[in-house]
């Protein structure tokens, strides 16, 4: 059926559960796919729409049902375009205040639905793989080598500034390695990314967690990209990529939504 919005949808009131921000128009999609087993809607105002579905409470859980709900209504939207999707958990007051924050926010919405128009989101993430990083760290680096040794000849008797300074040594060199990598990367990235957005690293072992705005025509071209960039590292490295997903690290969507 048509992803229109329902006649009986304003009559019912109450709470509204937003998955994306669209171009206004109809998109096709089967069944209710959304939270709750509800169906899914668009609630439109001139070239912008949300795209949304009815809600029993006043608030939703992370539970594994509705988070695979709020990912498949996306995945659905991204066989058709490029949503400016919501985070887990954005509920709206009532359409009348959904139609204000389209108001409110039509130019925003425009400009960002513009610029990923046509594309979607590639994750990347390398790791060095090693089961201590430190103790590679160290089998790498013979200054690194020299303070770890000599606080082990130390024993008890090393001092805390001593000990501090050893780990300032290892994460100025983490940071240093890190930055290098990542040059190598995005350059071997860079033709087939239109956007590339650096997330903090999430530990130590990781040596960068990025996210390329990708054109849909260019995922095979990405994939051959990462491939080029991984045969520039050793078998210290992992590579793993991911996607397509709805470009979440692309758009900035910081909406009023209870009012």
């Amino acid at each position: 059926m048509q992803l229109t919005m329902p006649p009986q949808a304003a009559a019912i009131g109450g709470k509204s559960y937003i998955y994306a921000i669209v171009p206004g128009g109809s998109l096709g999609i089967e069944g209710s796919l959304g939270i709750e087993g509800k169906d899914v809607y668009l609630v439109t105002d001139g070239r912008v729409a949300a795209v949304v579905s009815g809600l029993a409470g006043s608030k939703i859980r992370p539970a594994r049902a509705n988070l695979s709900a709020h990912q498949a209504v996306l995945k659905r939207l991204m066989t058709e375009t490029t949503p400016l999707p919501m985070a887990f958990g954005s509920i709206a007051a009532s359409e009348e205040a959904i139609h204000r924050i389209l108001v409110r926010n039509r130019r925003s919405f425009e400009e960002q639905l513009r610029r990923v128009g046509g594309k979607v989101e590639m994750g990347l993430r390398v790791a060095w793989n090693a089961p201590n990083i430190f103790e590679y760290f160290v089998g790498a680096d013979p200054e690194l080598r020299a303070g770890r040794d000599r606080l082990v000849a130390a024993g008890g008797e090393c001092t805390r500034n001593e000990k501090i300074e050893l780990g300032r040594a290892f994460e100025h060199r983490l940071n240093e390695q890190r930055e290098g990598h990542m040059r190598k990367v995005r350059r071997a990235l860079t033709s087939v990314c239109a956007e590339f957005k650096v997330n903090p690293c999430r530990s130590e072992r990781e040596v960068m967690n990025v996210a390329c705005l990708v054109r849909r025509e260019a995922q095979e071209e990405f994939s051959a990209a990462v491939e080029t960039a991984a045969k520039l590292f050793d078998d210290n490295f992992t590579f793993d990529y991911n996607g397509p997903w709805a470009p979440h690290n692309f758009v900035e969507l910081e909406l009023d939504l209870e009012k």
